[in-house]
């Protein structure tokens, strides 16, 4: 049975007084028992955050890492290892904004997908179509070659300590969520193209929806059978939205 899985990522949010107050809010929070939850700081407030939530049943990963899993001579970015020393979990992988706006390619995320694995750390493939592509009937062309593009680097089996979040690129921050169905129909074709590979990492794996998602929201989207939870953008900044959302996963 797959556990239900609720992350926040803060994004290029916070200040060490806006987090301190964030980590207050989530310190009080009455959180389900049956689903996990993370958060997902920038890299300056990591230590802030783990620190702050020693005890509480709310993991840290990071939104990016770089491409080699050990330290070395490479200026600016974070190796896997540091991430773990400093007490992450989990590592987002190809985030749209990281796609679109950094132009990192299959190939470029294919290492840093490995190279957190490499660590312990587990990896959270994003992927998504923009509102071209899926107002050209490509949406699952798109999801299939992102996703397959893991599978043939490393073999389907990666994805049994790994975890995948639809995140449709036009519903990201912009108010627009894909209905229910909309988000179904992508998950379960994710799964069938896990399935065609290994049937029992497909049925094991967590796919997380992305998008705009809200308390208001999150308890129709989270009923849908291939959607075991979210990945939260705007709303995990707010502690008491953050929860609503985390209880309608537990229901």
């Amino acid at each position: 049975m797959r556990r239900t899985m609720v992350a926040g990522n803060w994004k290029m949010h916070g200040t060490r007084a806006s987090v301190a107050e964030l980590i207050n809010g989530l310190r009080h929070l009455a959180l389900p028992g049956g689903v996990d939850v993370a958060v997902f700081p920038p890299f300056l407030h990591i230590g802030q955050v783990v620190d702050g939530l020693k005890g509480q049943s709310i993991q840290v990963g990071a939104q990016n890492s770089a491409v080699e899993p050990a330290q070395g001579a490479l200026t600016g970015e974070i190796a896997p290892s540091q991430l773990v020393d400093a007490g992450c979990a989990y590592v987002l992988v190809g985030h749209s904004e990281r796609r679109q706006l950094m132009g990192e390619s299959d190939q470029v995320l294919n290492r840093k997908f490995a190279a957190a694995q490499a660590c312990g750390l587990i990896p959270v493939l994003c992927i998504g179509e923009t509102l071209e592509q899926r107002e050209s009937g490509k949406t699952l062309e798109v999801v299939s070659r992102q996703l397959g593009s893991i599978i043939e680097e490393l073999g389907v089996g990666a994805f049994a300590k790994a975890v995948i979040a639809y995140e449709p690129v036009w519903a990201i921050g912009t108010g627009l969520t894909a209905t229910p169905q909309q988000a179904q129909d992508v998950h379960a074709a994710i799964r069938a193209q896990l399935a065609a590979e290994n049937s029992e990492v497909a049925q094991g794996v967590r796919l997380l929806y992305g998008g705009s998602v809200k308390a208001a929201n999150a308890v129709e989207l989270f009923g849908m059978p291939d959607i075991d939870g979210g990945l939260i953008g705007g709303a995990s900044l707010n502690a008491d939205e953050f929860g609503a959302i985390c209880r309608a996963a537990g229901n």
